[in-house]
């Protein structure tokens, strides 16, 4: 038995299935995932209005350039202010790259195959930018990276956090959203430690590890 929703934070997830120049000829814009993310998070706006933030992913972004986008706002229409600045970077594009955006990922500013949108309801903590998810723990390694957004309170964030000292790490806050970004991300990088080894046995490179990882 679930709990009733009250006052939760929204999250919106959207990875597209086909390629981008798929939606540019059926929908007329590169853009169909963002369009359809502003309106998933907008019907969510009175679930959080202590901040927001959008991620985007490129799944087919050439080595050398940034594989994702993060913009988040805590100010007093944190959604909106958000938008507005996406808006701004794909306008400050220009128009032949947003012609490029057609046919590669993040060739303009959060054009890509993978959205995850939040807003945020304060349950701890203040109104500040450190609090806005989505929150990412980076690597140059993509299929070791992890974005995270949720809606969650934690009641055993000591034990949690005893658990990563003592496995090594130094987690970098004391937090319920930097726990469980550490605590995920320890696991992830078991997985990819142990799936490395099983294809490297196999004779694969390096380079053809990656894409088998992420897959």
């Amino acid at each position: 038995m679930s709990d009733d929703l009250k006052h939760e934070c929204g999250v919106a997830l959207l990875r597209l299935r086909h390629n981008l120049p798929y939606y540019t000829r059926k929908f007329g814009s590169p853009y169909y995932g963002l369009q359809k993310l502003i309106l998933l998070l907008e019907k969510q706006h009175n679930r959080g209005q202590d901040g927001a933030g959008v991620g985007c992913v490129g799944l087919e972004v050439e080595p050398g350039k940034p594989y994702y986008q993060l913009e988040t706002s805590c100010s007093t229409l944190p959604l909106a202010d958000v938008f507005d600045r996406i808006a701004r970077q794909i306008e400050q594009s220009g128009p032949e790259y947003q012609v490029a955006a057609a046919a590669r990922s993040l060739a303009t500013p959060f054009c890509g195959e993978l959205y995850l949108g939040h807003v945020r309801y304060g349950t701890y903590g203040n109104r500040s930018l450190s609090a806005c998810h989505p929150m990412v723990a980076d690597s140059s390694w993509r299929n070791h990276a992890l974005m995270l957004a949720g809606n969650f309170n934690l009641t055993n964030t000591d034990e949690l956090f005893k658990k990563l000292v003592d496995l090594g790490q130094h987690p970098k806050a004391y937090t319920d959203t930097v726990t469980v970004l550490e605590k995920v991300g320890h696991f992830l990088d078991e997985e990819n430690q142990l799936l490395f080894r099983q294809y490297k046995n196999e004779g694969h490179s390096n380079r053809a590890i990656s894409p088998l990882l992420e897959d």
